[in-house]
């Protein structure tokens, strides 16, 4: 059979006038700020003038990632067109994507088959600029350090101990380690140096973690950008960057409304690294997407140990959030994975490696369920080699935790084919109340935080703190820091910092190599391994197949 590809589905869909979808979306022309016919922003003022109560949050998140695809992001969509097809009043919140993985190998992040959030490619490209301005506003801060130094250097920064990156949205392994400032001294100080690309930037953070233009400009004032000889912090406040960055990022704050092929309204803005940082959309997007609709969709990156951990414990402690149902979706085939089968073995039955390879499911659905205490749905996405005795197994296991597995088609059948996970996630918000608790308190110490984490959510041993980092937590809590939530960085593939552990590995302790503070976002970066923060492109880089036509028309985009 031939499977039209996402491209040609998003670009055979027939989109409405961005209006139209702003009508559904209870969102007066008033606030609607076009980017051409398909797309907009949103005017913040919307938020505070708005009379409408918060509808049902609901996250989505999945196990820990395979290269047999979970479908996270397809999942979300298909539940939303799901939803809206029983009837309800419904919105989805997502993340923009990063032209890095979209011309790397990952892909972009607007869904896929018949889920998908159009215009495709737009969102995968340039979209409304945001990612362009929170780049622009990176290498200001960057130009401005430079040249404070360059100038007299008045706050006695040293050189050496510079943490403040510059950025760009691209994979470049090239500039991941440089040297800058040469040819002498009218081209500033020999340094070593470094690129990030843009969604790793704290800056994404800070714009995602901002409740108003005022909180913006607050949080990037506090960012840390390097330290004095004496060890004191040097903030982009005592630069005075901060107020011709937000001039750079007050249009990047506005959430962007689109649609979904099925002409759900859905806003798709912000995209931080769910490594360095916590994965989710702005909290501006969720919390309008809230207001304008009974229910809400929204997801977080990777597995749900960190993308869920950090939407639980960062952005909803931070935004005041709290979930009214949690979907952990899994896929027959990524278990078999953890089960030990590999990826050319997928395709015929195997429930020997089912059973090895679902402890990875019921490890994260037991999390949500008795760490975070919220009402829980595994939904599988199904492929057509699954069999009856596999998706019968994988029932079975879940029922023995009182959480029910539906079965999910949205790449196929779109929001048809989300209509009982739709009437599954209704069911949960309205009959099973949650007793939302975050897995640590802010009064603990920073290692305390950590071991919780780590005890709680990835079923560790424990820690292993480096003498680097217990010096760096020391720092931290001479500083202050010390109340602020942990974002852990660690690899995706294991519920460990091995990527080689999969399925639901035991008696395992995790190593803290770095913590640094990410001031202006307001959390703790807890390194436990090498976490690539400019990736490189592969030998195949999808930039190869992508294309345009005579007409303008895009081809190659997935």
């Amino acid at each position: 059979m031939q499977y039209k590809s996402d491209i040609e589905i998003a670009q055979s869909c027939e989109m409405k006038p961005i209006q139209e979808i702003a009508k559904v979306a209870h969102v007066d022309e008033k606030y609607l700020e076009q980017y051409g016919r398909y797309k907009a922003k949103i005017d913040l003022s919307l938020l505070n003038e708005t009379d409408r109560k918060d509808g049902k949050l609901i996250l989505v998140t999945a196990i820990t990632p395979t290269p047999a695809g979970e479908g996270k992001t397809t999942t979300t969509i298909g539940l939303a067109d799901g939803l809206k097809r029983i009837g309800k009043d419904v919105t989805v919140a997502l993340r923009e994507p990063s032209l890095g993985p979209v011309f790397g190998v990952k892909g972009g992040a607007a869904g896929g088959g018949y889920a998908q959030v159009v215009p495709m490619e737009d969102i995968n490209l340039h979209f409304t600029g945001d990612f362009h301005a929170i780049g622009a506003a990176n290498n200001l801060l960057a130009a401005m350090l430079d040249n404070h130094i360059q100038q007299g250097n008045q706050l006695n920064i040293d050189v050496r101990k510079i943490t403040w990156k510059r950025c760009v949205d691209m994979n470049d392994r090239q500039l991941r380690f440089i040297v800058d400032g040469m040819g002498g001294k009218i081209n500033g100080t020999p340094r070593e140096d470094g690129f990030d690309i843009t969604v790793a930037s704290e800056i994404m953070a800070v714009l995602c973690l901002s409740n108003s233009i005022t909180d913006l400009k607050e949080r990037l004032s506090r960012i840390i950008v390097g330290y004095t000889y004496d060890d004191q912090p040097v903030t982009c406040g005592q630069l005075k960057a901060a107020g011709a960055m937000t001039a750079l990022l007050k249009d990047a704050l506005k959430p962007n409304l689109v649609q979904t092929l099925e002409g759900t309204p859905a806003f798709v803005h912000g995209g931080p690294f769910a490594n360095i940082a916590h994965g989710c959309n702005s909290v501006m997007a969720t919390k309008l997407a809230l207001k304008m609709g009974d229910y809400t969709i929204t997801e977080a990156g990777f597995g749900a140990d960190l993308g869920a951990e950090k939407f639980l414990d960062i952005k909803c402690r931070m935004a005041g959030l709290t979930p009214d149902a949690v979907v952990v979706v899994a896929t027959v085939r990524a278990l078999k994975m953890h089960g030990g089968l590999p990826k050319t073995a997928l395709n015929t039955e195997d429930l020997v490696a089912l059973e090895k390879g679902i402890p990875n499911l019921l490890r994260h659905v037991s999390n949500i369920k008795n760490v975070y205490k919220l009402p829980c749905v595994v939904a599988v996405n199904r492929f057509p080699t699954d069999t009856d005795n596999e998706i019968n197994f994988i029932i079975d296991k879940c029922h023995e935790l009182n959480v029910n597995t539906v079965l999910s088609t949205v790449w196929a059948d779109g929001g048809k084919g989300g209509e009982a996970l739709a009437k599954e996630v209704v069911r949960l918000c309205e009959e099973e109340k949650g007793d939302f608790t975050f897995s640590y308190d802010l009064d603990c110490s920073i290692e305390e935080k950590i071991e919780a984490v780590v005890k709680k959510v990835y079923g560790g041993r424990g820690i292993v703190v480096t003498p680097a980092a217990k010096k760096q937590i020391a720092n931290l809590t001479k500083l202050g820091f010390d109340k602020c939530p942990v974002c852990i960085a660690k690899t995706q593939y294991s519920f460990s910092d091995d990527p080689t552990k999969l399925g639901a590995p035991e008696d395992f302790e995790v190593t803290i190599k770095n913590v640094k503070i990410s001031a202006g976002a307001g959390f703790i970066v807890v390194l436990t391994g090498d976490i690539m923060t400019m990736p490189g492109l592969p030998k195949v880089p999808a930039a190869e197949r992508i294309d345009v036509d005579e007409n303008g028309k895009i081809v190659g985009l997935f």
